[in-house]
């Protein structure tokens, strides 16, 4: 790598690693960066998840004060969150990314949707809430598949789906959603470094900027009034949203 490239890919993995702290999305800064500095898609998809997979744990220390708040629904959502992480990794290394990148602008704008009106929508009966835990359940699937395939945006998914199923508390919820995304992310990252698809000196670039930035991200985010951080992450679903749909149909 070129001085430029060194410094460009340790300042994407620190944004990634501040917005993935917050909201997710941050692939959508790494991934490109890499596509500039002339790694190959599919590749720099796979080095992209590695590098910022080691950087989760500074959100995670950065959350520590929730995690047992969260406990009781690590026992639903940690096995289907494996299957499916297992299942879009193996995805990824028999397809393109062509054929699901089209599906990405509408699957990240239904979520920051979905997650701008749960407030409204959200239901008290007891009933409803059983309900939509196993919508939430169900729904984790199809995240995982997706945040092993590719992951952008997969934060604001869950983060809405959390909602749904009666969670209140936007720390407690992004404490779950970078526990899930962060044990996603390992199992992909097993798959791709044992197909031998990862660029490590990329990788770790990008794993030394993340660090700072999941740390400073989840620790500065907490100091915010909770309201303030849901609008925070709404504005950066349709951001994300705005940016994904210029990039497949500008």
């Amino acid at each position: 790598m070129t001085l430029i490239e060194l410094l460009a890919l340790a300042a994407a993995g620190c944004t990634a690693g501040a917005i993935n702290a917050v909201a997710g999305g941050g692939t959508l800064v790494t991934f490109p960066v890499l596509l500039m500095c002339g790694t190959p898609p599919v590749m720099a998809n796979v080095t992209s998840t590695v590098g910022l997979v080691i950087g989760t744990a500074g959100s995670i220390v950065s959350f520590r004060k929730h995690l047992r708040a969260i406990r009781h629904w690590l026992v639903w959502f940690i096995p289907v969150g494996v299957i499916g992480a297992a299942i879009g990794s193996w995805l990824l290394t028999k397809t393109t990314d062509d054929q699901f990148s089209k599906l990405i602008p509408f699957l990240v704008l239904f979520a920051t949707v979905l997650f701008f009106l749960q407030g409204f929508l959200r239901k008290s009966a007891t009933e409803t809430k059983s309900k939509a835990l196993w919508f939430s359940i169900a729904l984790q699937l199809p995240v995982a598949i997706y945040g092993a395939f590719f992951g952008a945006g997969i934060g604001i998914l869950m983060l809405a789906s959390f909602g749904f199923m009666g969670m209140t508390h936007i720390h407690e919820m992004n404490a779950l959603k970078n526990l899930l995304g962060s044990l996603i992310n390992v199992v992909a990252a097993l798959w791709f470094i044992s197909a031998g698809m990862v660029n490590w000196p990329q990788a770790l670039t990008l794993t030394a900027g993340a660090l700072v930035g999941y740390y400073f991200g989840a620790h500065y985010s907490q100091r915010i009034e909770p309201r303030r951080v849901r609008h925070l992450i709404t504005a950066i679903g349709f951001i994300i949203s705005i940016v994904m749909f210029w990039k497949q149909f500008g």
